[in-house]
């Protein structure tokens, strides 16, 4: 088989989603660059292999996908390595639950109107980001209860779930508001400690 293609930046929160799953799988693969942000916008070429121009999309054999979790899970079945999602159907069902609430609930609050208004605007919007962070104690009250007994959120199997909520939780703190509301949750904040010393999480570091 050929190494698998990640199209995207490493800048991207989804990106570095799809790039944890193939470093825990102990994939090789090759990161092709694609900046959504450039001044002259996408490259014409790119919406061969994602139509709405997002990223990441992915490659392999020929196959292609766009949607992280569709590739997260592709990645997971399709190569050997460790089992990344739960056989029984219920933990499963909570790990679909946990990655839909973090889509849906926190990576726009937690990254955009926080961590993005907070360290990349010359005039934060103090209200939007005040209005992140009420959202941001929902979804951390909501992974606190969701969360399993054991070092990860689904008990001791290291799953999807864990690897998607972790490079929201990573820009997330990357600000004072972030670090200092995830302390009020000592459960996730030990998980996120634990999930930040990971050798897949320190390898996906942006660069620079």
């Amino acid at each position: 088989m050929s190494k698998p293609v990640v199209y995207g930046a490493d800048y991207s929160v989804y990106v570095r989603i799809v790039r944890l799953v193939l470093a825990e799988k102990g994939i090789d693969y090759e990161l092709v660059p694609v900046d959504i942000f450039a001044a002259d916008g996408t490259s014409g070429w790119y919406f061969d292999h994602h139509p709405f121009g997002r990223i990441p999309a992915f490659e392999h054999d020929g196959f292609r996908l766009y949607e992280t979790s569709a590739i997260a899970r592709y990645v997971d079945g399709a190569f050997d390595g460790p089992a990344l999602q739960p056989v029984e159907v219920r933990p499963r069902a909570t790990m679909n639950q946990i990655i839909g609430l973090l889509d849906a609930y926190a990576y726009r609050a937690m990254v955009w109107d926080v961590a993005v208004e907070r360290l990349e605007k010359t005039a934060p919007d103090e209200a939007l980001i005040a209005a992140g962070l009420r959202q941001a104690r929902t979804t951390l009250r909501a992974l606190s209860s969701l969360k399993a007994e054991g070092p990860w959120l689904l008990g001791e199997q290291l799953t999807l779930a864990d690897l998607h909520a972790a490079p929201i939780i990573g820009y997330f703190v990357k600000v004072a508001e972030g670090r200092k509301l995830l302390a009020e949750f000592p459960d996730i904040r030990a998980w996120w400690d634990r999930i930040a010393q990971r050798p897949s999480f320190s390898g996906t570091k942006k660069a620079g």
